[in-house]
């Protein structure tokens, strides 16, 4: 397979119908990355119509639970044995560093594990009582059908295992998109499947921008369920088409996270050394385009002063460069796009009042630097306000805004004030505390006392406009679902509800 044969279609990788290719950069210095294929329409429904007869005439929607299980963790075994390789893909592909990558291949290895192992712990249906020793009723799940899934450009693996997991788990077939701008690690991924044993036209890959190829799944009548993570704006827009059409729809549209921090958290020392790491973590882990980014700072006031003083220290020394080289703890943006779009937000928070405390530009090139690449400074924006547009829209750069609060209400109300609720976090020493102000925050994940880390058996989505729906845990399987009910008389007899 030459890396433009990136459309893989019942069974055979191909190249676009019209011939089209696009060019995969390299974030780090701006050069040809790979050569894949520019899918549009026609690819797009020749995929759905594979992943339609896989459905509704192969063996993958009635392969007992234990195969389809069995199978999921061949795939977990797969990513272990090419772990490097697809680290390196990952890294290269989005400018992550190549730590981050290998940590994602072992995350994706654990969401096709967790699935497996979930799906085999199920009993054959809950039985309802239907009041009658004559009446057998139990409610069963089955799989909702086609699947079109639509992953991001930050983390492409993690994110195409968060919705391909479950839909190969619950009997589905899909078709799966990923970003045009970091699409090699999918390629990779439905390689392994294929090795793996999945049967032709279960998974189905188009390689291509959102318009066509993503607009055309959203509508296509014969796909059953919508799976979209990405941009609050492009997400709504296809979602609409989605719903248009009578599709389940599952929707993962981004965040404006809080990191609250209280003074009591920073009482000792350690405490103190500990808050300020993991701002620091929440802020600029893959140079902030992470989705539940911690880029709103809300500190105490009586210690704003220390604790950004020192956030300001750490920042300024972190290691920026390209993410395959050795000590390299911050990459490049994805892409010239991002960047322009970073210094855009940098200059918009100047100009509305907010004091830069370090970064807020472009770094100079390096050994570890090439020139070309799209990289930014972490950057502290200091006494910002909510007013600002920075605060509001989500960055997905390396750029931390700070904001103060004095009473605990004060901090819950700053907390809670964004049109996104996907996660936060509450920094306190007291426990009580602690717990009290996660309980008020409006966000579909609080962390106390941490921040990013997540559980593949526990739900991930947002409140407000981070989204519709969950992906992992339980109901992470149930999005890709049907629920029915089956009623048996085991005595049936007329009912003589009409007298003739």
């Amino acid at each position: 397979m030459s890396v433009s044969e990136s459309i893989h279609i019942d069974g055979t990788w191909r190249t676009a119908a019209d011939g089209g290719t696009r060019e995969v950069l390299d974030p780090a210095d701006a050069t040809t990355l790979a050569v894949v294929a520019e899918g549009d329409t026609a690819d797009t429904d020749a995929a759905v119509a594979a992943a339609r007869r896989a459905f509704d005439q192969g063996p993958w929607p009635h392969t007992p639970t234990a195969e389809r299980a069995a199978l999921l963790r061949r795939v977990a075994d797969l990513l272990q044995r090419d772990r490097e390789e697809i680290a390196l893909i990952e890294s290269r592909d989005t400018g992550k560093t190549l730590e981050e990558g290998r940590v994602d291949v072992d995350d994706v290895t654990n969401a096709f594990r967790y699935f497996a192992d979930l799906v085999m712990n199920e009993s054959g249906g809950r039985v309802v009582d239907a009041g009658s020793a004559d009446v057998h009723s139990v409610v069963v799940h089955e799989p909702v059908g086609v699947c079109a899934l639509i992953t991001p450009w930050n983390y492409p693996l993690l994110q195409a295992s968060w919705k391909v997991a479950p839909a190969l788990a619950a009997g589905n077939t899909f078709v799966i998109k990923p970003s045009e701008v970091t699409p090699m690690s999918t390629v990779h991924l439905v390689k392994l499947l294929v090795e793996a044993g999945l049967p032709a036209g279960v998974a189905n890959l188009v390689t291509g921008a959102g318009l066509p190829v993503g607009q055309r799944l959203a509508e296509h009548p014969d796909v059953d369920l919508f799976s979209f993570t990405g941009g609050l704006v492009s997400g709504t827009k296809a979602g609409a088409a989605a719903v248009a059409g009578a599709k389940k729809v599952a929707l993962e549209l981004g965040g404006k996270n809080p990191n609250v921090v209280f003074a009591d958290a920073c009482a000792t020392d350690e405490g103190f050394d500990t808050a300020v790491d993991q701002a620091l973590n929440a802020a600029f882990i893959h140079s902030g385009q992470v989705c539940s980014a911690g880029a709103r700072l809300i500190v105490e006031e009586s210690v704003k002063d220390r604790f950004v003083a020192e956030l300001v220290s750490r920042a300024q020394r972190i290691k920026l460069g390209r993410g395959t080289e050795e000590g390299v703890e911050c990459g490049p943006l994805v892409s010239q796009q991002q960047l322009e779009k970073t210094e855009g937000y940098v200059a918009s928070a100047l100009a509305e009042g907010a004091e830069l405390r370090c970064g807020g530009e472009r770094p100079k090139p390096s050994a570890v630097r090439p020139a070309g690449g799209y990289f930014y400074s972490p950057t502290v924006l200091d006494n910002c306000h909510r007013g600002m547009r920075v605060i509001r829209e989500e960055t997905f750069g390396p750029l931390l805004t700070v904001e103060t609060f004095s009473t605990e209400d004060e901090a819950v109300t700053l907390a809670n004030d964004t049109e996104y609720g996907l996660a936060g976090a509450v920094f306190s020493g007291d426990t009580a505390r602690a717990r009290r102000v996660a309980a008020r925050l409006r966000h579909g994940t609080v962390w106390i006392n941490d921040f990013h880390p997540y559980l593949p058996q526990a739900e991930w989505g947002g409140m407000g406009k981070s989204g519709v729906g969950r992906e992992l845990g339980p109901h992470g399987l149930a999005e890709y679902r049907e629920t029915k009910h089956v009623y048996e008389n085991l005595r049936p007899a007329p009912v003589r509800w009409f007298a003739g």
